[in-house]
Parts: structure tokens; sequence; C-alpha cells
């Protein structure tokens, strides 16, 4: 799992990251001072998200700790919207500067483009099992090693059961972390989705279908297939 550090002082905003950051599969820690977030700090976090107005210290100064020990990626979230802080923050070894307030869609993208950047490309494709793997990198699903043709949609879509196989997502749940114009967003859209995946799998074997129906609950990826 990708673990996160997010060093922010104002709890609202601590909450609202948590949550949108684990639903979509993250890890995250937080250090509401840049004290500690130096302390908490180590070569497992993947990223680093650093608020400027800390309460012990200016932002850009724990940058500026930071990049004597870590290369981890860093990504600013701040008030100031002003060219000159931008300018300084990226200067010093930021790698993205996000002003509050944002939406958590938008972070969540920022996130995954410097990712994409940074990681390892191993490190970017997984598997579920000796029949289906994901690469993040490339944003496919692979099914007995052939690639499917999937929709954005329906790539999203197995991506975010990938990360809970056995888990159960209602509709909502799926359009929320899935859907990106709320126009398109209802239900039938939904299992128009899984339907379409599921006729995926089933053009490479007629009889292997990995996605779990529960009536009146939702969809998600079987855990023993």
């Amino acid at each position: 799992m990708i673990k996160i550090l997010l060093i922010e002082d104002e709890p609202g905003i601590q909450e609202t990251i948590q949550i949108a950051l684990e639903a979509d599969g993250f890890s995250l820690s937080i250090s509401s001072t840049g004290s500690e977030g130096l302390q908490m700090l180590t070569d497992e976090f993947s990223l680093i998200l650093l608020d400027i107005g800390l309460p012990d210290q200016n932002g850009f100064e724990v940058l500026k700790s930071i990049r004597q020990k870590f290369q981890t990626p860093v990504i600013f979230l701040t008030a100031r919207n002003s060219e000159i802080d931008k300018v300084l923050g990226l200067e010093i070894g930021a790698d993205d500067y996000i002003v509050k307030p944002f939406s958590p869609r938008e972070l969540l993208a920022r996130i995954r483009a410097i990712l994409r950047r940074t990681q390892n490309p191993l490190e970017m494709e997984q598997k579920l099992n000796q029949k289906i793997r994901i690469s993040l990198e490339k944003k496919l699903i692979y099914f007995n090693g052939k690639s499917l043709n999937l929709s954005p949609y329906e790539y999203k879509t197995m991506e975010l059961f990938f990360k809970w196989p056995g888990r159960i997502f209602t509709r909502e749940e799926i359009m929320d972390n899935v859907w990106t114009e709320p126009e398109d967003s209802f239900d039938r859209a939904v299992d128009t989705v899984i339907k379409n995946i599921r006729a995926r799998f089933k053009e490479l074997d007629l009889h292997f279908d990995p996605i779990e129906t529960r009536r009146g609950q939702g969809y998600g990826l079987k855990e023993n297939i």
C-alpha cells in the first residue's frame, strides 16, 4: 500500500484528506507540526503533503530540512496564491503546489500524476492472482496476459475493486470514486459498466466472471477467483 505523510494543522482539512486518500487505497499518516512531521518521516513514504502555514515553523523551512535527507516528492498545500510563493516553493524542491480550498478529486489527480512520474514502474503493477493483473502506470487490466479493452470508466471501476478484493461497493460509492462528470452519474450507468466489464472477460474466457453482485447492495471483485 502506498504511504503518504500529511503535515497539516487544520483538523477539517486533515479529515477531508484522510477520507479521500483512504477511500482511494492510500495509507495516510498525519502530523500537525513541522517538527513532528520531520520526526515521522522515513523512506517508507512515497509522497508528502506539506502545509506552508504551520504553527511551529514555515513550510518552506520544513521542505529544506526534508531535502537534506530525503528526495520524497512533496506537494505544498497553502492558502497563498501569489506567484512568488509558488516559484519559491518549486525552486527549493517542491514537486507541486495546490491552493486552498481544493477539491479531494483535484488533490488525488495531482498525487497520481506525481506518483506516475516518480515511482518505479514495477511498483505500479500489481497482481490479483495468476490470471488478473493491473498496470497503474499504463492504466490497463490484463487477463491471462492479454489486455482487456476497457473504457476509462470500466478501468477505474476495476482499479477500485482491485484495491479491496471481496469488498462490496454500493452504486453510490462507485460513482463517487469513478465518475468525473456529475451529469453522467446515475445508477443505470454503473450497471452498464459492470455488464461491459463482464463482457470483456467473457470475450477471453466464456465461463470466467470476476465480479460479485449482491442484490440490493452493489458490486465487487470476488476474493477467490
